[in-house]
């Protein structure tokens, strides 16, 4: 449907858009008052951050001298951000357009998206789970501050009770009856192998073979058997991800089979990822390498690795944590819309459908 009838059907939609507005200038508000720097960071550029989790878009530059350059849209702002965290910025945040290939065919998804991000230094993961709580409140005060309870699809959500907090070990053992270490094969080197989880899915009625990751088997298990039941009456704080789920976090010094990472869920909406980053080059280098051969693996589009990066972390990232929280699920969850596709002017479902 083109965007102007689809505007004067349905009236209704206009007020979830302008509530998206109002959305925003709060996450800014809040962000001003906590005394951090808004800044824009490019949305094209020349190299990325190699995650085989993620498709990606892959265009060309060419110069008037007929010089021809790769170039991506970036998944997300992370790699900037994080070049000016090395310089010096300090606390700082972004709300801008990310973009991901492939992720159709979803209620909860569209290829380009819009993205808060933000870093505070000096800081963990467990402040960032602070901060996750003061942004939710203020943000839902701002815009409906008559109401106690958040209602998202008939779940009643009390955004202000204590949110849950649950380590991924944790969730395993209450939902799936099954302890992180009993998938584990060696913890020595703890996800090379599957042949342990491969076993425990099997038994369960999961369809795998030889071929499957460790990581592959286990997103079996936390999309059938935890999922569901995170966040359904208060916002979910899951954290502690296995260690080959650890992108860009640091590894837990007491249990380094776990990342210093969480995620946040409410009524079934996974809204948040965050971490403690990684500072260290050599290990980060490391995991580039691995990344990047398992791309060529998986036959998915081929990217140039952003090695300045690397360089802003070998000449000395602070200590910081980092949050991405999904903007148009967030409005999703305050306008009780079940699609993407609801919230956004220009969803790309319908552009294909006025292309034919």
């Amino acid at each position: 449907m083109k965007i102007w009838r689809k505007l004067k059907e349905n009236p209704e939609f206009l007020q979830k858009y302008f509530l998206r507005e109002k959305i925003i200038k709060a996450i800014r508000e809040y962000f001003y008052q906590e005394k951090f720097h808004e800044v824009e960071t490019p949305l094209l550029v020349p190299a990325l951050i190699p995650e085989s989790y993620l498709n990606v878009f892959k265009t060309e530059f060419s110069t008037r001298s007929g010089r021809k350059t790769s170039l991506f849209l970036t998944t997300s702002p992370e790699a900037s951000l994080k070049k000016l965290l090395a310089g010096g910025i300090g606390n700082c945040f972004e709300i801008t357009k990310s973009f991901r290939n492939g992720e159709t065919g979803s209620d909860l998804h569209n290829p380009e998206f819009t993205i808060l991000e933000w870093y505070r230094i000096n800081a963990n993961y467990y402040d960032l789970m602070t901060d996750c709580e003061r942004l939710f409140r203020f943000i839902y005060k701002t815009i409906d501050n008559k109401k106690h309870n958040l209602v998202y699809q008939n779940k009643k959500i009390d955004i202000y009770l204590p949110w849950e907090r649950l380590t991924v070990d944790h969730a395993l053992q209450k939902y799936a009856q099954i302890s992180l270490k009993e998938l584990i094969d060696d913890e020595d080197k703890p996800y090379l192998t599957a042949d342990k989880i491969r076993h425990v899915a099997r038994k369960k009625g999961y369809q795998t073979s030889i071929t499957n990751t460790w990581e592959e088997i286990f997103n079996q298990f936390f999309l059938n058997e935890i999922e569901q039941y995170l966040g359904n009456d208060r916002p979910t704080i899951i954290y502690e991800y296995p260690s080959v789920l650890a992108a860009l976090a640091t590894l837990k010094k007491s249990n380094p089979l776990v990342s210093e990472r969480f995620e946040i869920y409410i009524a079934g909406l996974e809204l948040v990822d965050c971490y403690s980053e990684l500072t260290d080059y050599s290990e980060q280098k490391k995991r580039f390498r691995n990344e990047f051969q398992l791309i060529k693996n998986k036959k998915i589009t081929t990217r140039t690795i952003d090695n300045e990066f690397l360089d802003a972390l070998q000449y000395g990232l602070p200590v910081c944590s980092g949050a991405a929280l999904g903007i148009d699920r967030l409005v999703m969850l305050f306008t009780d819309s079940v699609s993407i596709d609801e919230v956004l002017l220009f969803p790309f479902s319908e552009m294909l459908d006025n292309k034919k």
